[in-house]
């Protein structure tokens, strides 16, 4: 079977980009002819796939500008959507509104939003954000447009499938692979940061956002020094969050709270040597299956994460949650607990350990890959009505016009 797949690829500073890494040498070894379609060589899929048809086109699409290159395609090609966050509107405005499509963005928020007041899109358009990007996903017309739908949760699958009952979903596991850490990284990350040995580290990473509760944890981990408790932070990924420093400082945790900035793929599991406990907390969020959770559960650290309703099934031996109605005191008792027990660490990363052997490894991702591409590619692509023109032109009707006049 020959796929085309679009997908950022590393060095890419994306996790779907890490994600598509470890799964594509398994799937290349099941059958699969695979393509890759970055967006570099995208501009090669239409002459290819006229002059030998494939199979499948599978987009990974995620809420970042990493996908925009994608949208060319998704509804010209239909195929399978693997739908990393099952809102995609920050990225989908920021792409139109930088490109001055005013129009074509209403149009888009109207189709996929027709309960909402045509107001509703000024919003984004008056150049606000917040809040209401994650009230309306703008997922409708990609969703309605796939051969089939894939995410990564079964209650947002289960959630996707009641809103829209045409709708072809199901789930596929986030996997990773085994990562390997790097002869005695654990000391020479800590001497780099001067943390001392007995010190507990406590570590957020991927890209830094205020999604991520950063400034949360901030607070927690200068309410544990008062208290007299010998932690530190490792803020590990590009950080998006402005004055980050200065919240920091403003606490007193400017030689406890450590921010690395971009550290490449092969070496998260190095950074996660050097820690004691990895925060993987979001809100607001889309539903999405948080990457650098999985990735600690690999290696084997006790984790804490936001209750939200795609979390509430983890079991509290593998990760503590976190009350969004009372976050602060949640998180302290949390991070506390944690910080005064080290047995307590230790075994929940065993039990993290072994969660992810059964749920998240990248083998089990590819298992469900191979059953929902066989899937999708058996069905045929619908025609949903109504779509904004935008999105199914071609803009080849100047080029079809000026041959017509050559007599082509």
């Amino acid at each position: 079977m020959r796929i085309a797949w679009f997908s950022p690829l590393p060095p890419a500073h994306t996790g779907v980009a890490r994600y598509s890494a470890d799964v594509l040498p398994l799937l290349d070894a099941a059958d699969l002819a695979i393509d890759r379609v970055e967006a570099h060589n995208a501009h090669d899929f239409v002459w290819k796939h006229r002059q030998n048809p494939y199979d499948l086109v599978v987009y990974q699409l995620g809420n970042a500008r990493w996908h925009d290159y994608m949208w060319g395609y998704l509804f010209r090609y239909p195929g399978l959507v693997v739908l990393h966050d099952p809102g995609v509107h920050h990225a989908r405005a920021a792409l139109l509104l930088s490109q001055h499509r005013v129009d074509d963005y209403r149009q888009e928020f109207a189709y996929n939003h027709p309960d909402a007041a045509p107001a509703a899109a000024e919003h984004a358009v008056e150049g606000l954000q917040g809040s209401a990007f994650y009230r309306w996903p703008m997922t409708r017309a990609v969703i309605e447009s796939a051969r089939l739908v894939a995410v990564h949760d079964e209650f947002v699958a289960a959630t996707l499938r009641a809103q829209y009952g045409s709708a072809r979903m199901e789930r596929i596991h986030f996997g990773t692979a085994e990562r390997r850490i790097s002869p005695g990284a654990r000391d020479a990350i800590r001497r780099r940061y001067e943390i001392p040995e007995d010190a507990v580290v406590f570590m957020a990473f991927g890209l830094v956002t205020a999604e991520k509760r950063i400034e949360p944890i901030v607070r927690a981990l200068a309410a544990l020094v008062a208290r007299g408790a010998n932690v530190h932070g490792l803020i590990v990924g590009d950080n998006t969050i402005r004055g980050l420093g200065d919240v920091i400082g403003a606490q007193g945790l400017s030689a406890r709270v450590h921010l690395t900035g971009y550290v490449d793929d092969d070496r998260i599991a190095d950074y996660l040597s050097a820690a004691d406990v990895s925060l993987s907390l979001r809100w607001p969020t889309t539903g999405e299956t948080s990457g650098s959770w999985v990735e600690s559960l690999s290696a084997g650290k006790a984790t804490i994460v936001t209750s939200l309703p795609h979390t509430v099934g983890i079991p509290q031996s593998v990760a503590l949650s976190i009350d969004l109605l009372d976050e602060d005191a949640s998180l302290l008792d949390a991070m506390s607990a944690l910080a005064s027990n080290r047995a307590r660490r230790e075994a929940m990363g065993d039990a993290a350990r072994e969660y992810w052997k059964t749920h998240h490894q990248v083998a089990r991702m590819a298992e469900d890959y191979r059953r929902v591409v066989a899937q999708a590619s058996a069905l045929p692509a619908p025609s949903p009505a109504g779509l904004p023109a935008h999105l199914t032109n071609d803009y080849s009707a100047l080029a079809d016009g000026i041959a017509r006049e050559f007599g082509l």
